[in-house]
């Protein structure tokens, strides 16, 4: 029942997917640093969730038969929400991508490194009807499971990952789950989970089998349509110098003619003049038609090295642009780093400039109260100097009364 194997495969990938966030989440905490796209449980992680987008997919048609990519759902998302256009452009604008898969593994990368994937994808799941469009009604994305699966993105936004997506092949990159580490895992939560979590490891075991088997039938026949390719190309090649030889062969013909013309032409001119003047002349005709011929030999030759030295000329051309586009990506990135550490300048000026007005107001606040504290040193000292002076002015007039009252008592006795 194909109802049946499509749940089946929608509950498979959920645990999965529990198996594969839970893993993270406990290994990266466990390392306590930020991730790179070389940590193995990242790497698996987004295998699992690029099986989980391509779940119930639409095929579409192209040249080479039949297409399958979720990098059309996720350009959904910044009609959805508008901070996801910054990633979507950002992925446009990646020179190493050339595929939709390439482009979709791009997006997942950079929203994980935003801590938004929770969120862009609740944002996507919530429309079905924009889903519609490109997954069968009971693919993940359409039933609670993908619903489920989102929720559980929530906890990813606890860990740092950076990548450098420069130079990274996003495009030719085989996306294969490690089922060894999720029957680790099992293995070690065998006493609390019991039967049930085997019972999930074996269905995992089975879907993956079965994944296995669909992907080695689609490389026989992707290889069987690329020997048909090459095949046909080797027809085509056949068949377009088939073509060169033919029209070599009408060039030399129409040659051959136009000598023929002109040596018939010669004879019939000759034919009018005495015998002893017509070797002469025949002679001469050959002579001159013998230099026309190696004269266009020649011209041949001179315009197929010519030939030869535009396409080298153009070839060279070619790679002097690749390295130049190169060049200006580097100049633009050291552009830019040289703008944050302008900018950090600024920075660090305008901080050092404010410090040093407040270090000026300072000095110049401390200089006013020094002064002000000299002013007032000075009245004191000139008060000191005052009660000083007032001072032996008492001691002189209490001297004074004190002989006056002496000799008054004296008087008195």
């Amino acid at each position: 029942d194909p109802n049946y194997l499509m749940a089946n495969e929608r509950m498979n990938l959920m645990n999965m997917a529990k198996l594969s966030i839970k893993g993270l989440i406990e290994s990266a905490l466990n390392l306590g640093r930020t991730l790179d796209s070389d940590y193995a449980p990242l790497q698996q992680f987004f295998v699992v969730m690029e099986h989980c987008l391509k779940h119930g997919l639409k095929a579409k048609k192209t040249f080479l038969g039949q297409n399958k990519s979720f990098w059309g759902p996720l350009e959904l998302v910044e009609k959805l929400v508008p901070e996801a256009a910054e990633i979507t452009a950002s992925v446009k604008d990646l020179p190493g991508l050339k595929t939709p898969v390439g482009r979709g593994r791009a997006w997942l990368r950079l929203a994980l490194m935003q801590k938004k994937l929770s969120e862009y994808m609740k944002a996507l799941i919530n429309r079905k009807d924009l889903l519609s469009e490109f997954y069968e009604p009971n693919a993940l994305m359409m039933e609670e499971e993908g619903a489920i699966i989102a929720g559980l993105l929530v906890g990813l936004n606890v860990i740092d990952a950076n990548f450098c997506m420069k130079g990274e092949d996003l495009d030719s990159q085989v996306g294969v789950i490690d089922f060894s580490m999720y029957l680790k895992d099992g293995n070690s939560t065998k006493g609390s989970e019991g039967d049930g979590q085997i019972t999930a490891i074996l269905d995992q075991k089975n879907y993956v089998e079965e994944l296995n088997r669909h992907l080695s039938a689609t490389v026989n026949n992707l290889q069987a349509k690329v020997d048909a390719l090459e095949k046909s190309n080797t027809k085509l090649t056949e068949e377009v110098s088939v073509i060169e030889n033919q029209l070599i062969i009408i060039t030399l013909q129409e040659e051959m003619e136009r000598v023929k013309e002109e040596s018939s032409y010669i004879l019939e001119s000759n034919r009018k003049v005495d015998n002893s003047d017509s070797r002469t002349a025949d002679g001469h005709a050959l002579t001159e038609a013998r230099k026309q011929l190696k004269e266009e030999t020649q011209l041949r030759l001179d315009v197929e090295k010519e030939l030869e030295v535009q396409i080298g000329m153009r070839q060279e051309m070619e790679l002097a642009m690749k390295m130049l586009e190169k060049d200006v990506c580097e100049k633009q990135d050291a552009l830019v780093a040289l703008r944050q550490q302008l900018d950090d300048l600024r920075a660090l000026k305008h901080e050092l400039s404010f410090k040093l007005q407040s270090s000026d107001m300072g000095v110049k606040q401390k200089s006013e109260l020094n002064s002000r504290l000299e002013e007032k040193t000075n009245q004191m000292a000139a008060t000191i100097k005052q009660l000083e002076q007032s001072e032996k002015d008492l001691v002189k007039q209490a001297k004074t009364l004190n002989s006056a009252a002496n000799k008054l008592i004296q008087k008195h006795h």
